[in-house]
């Protein structure tokens, strides 16, 4: 798995991701919450939020006038994911 942080400049904010078997996944890891499936429905940890608190993330710079456009792409991915396992939105 690959975990990436999507830094957004000159705000600050910060977007981490994994990427596993089932594409792309938001993770949050203070609140150690995933927006896969796994996490929904089986509970925490599940792998893609392992892989982002044991590793060194890669960082990918953006500007904040991206932001917007990055996160709507980003859930549209979940929801799809979502949608073809037939588990609606998480």
């Amino acid at each position: 798995m690959s975990a990436k942080v999507h830094a957004f400049e000159p705000s600050g904010r910060r977007v981490l991701t994994v990427v596993g078997r089932g594409g792309e996944h938001w993770v949050d890891p203070e609140a150690r919450a995933c927006s896969c499936a796994s996490y929904h429905y089986r509970g925490p940890p599940c792998a893609h939020i392992e892989a982002a608190l044991g590793g060194d993330p890669e960082t990918v710079t953006f500007s904040d006038d991206e932001y917007d456009e990055f996160v709507r792409g980003l859930l549209e991915d979940i929801w799809g994911e979502h949608a073809r396992q037939g588990q609606g939105a998480p």
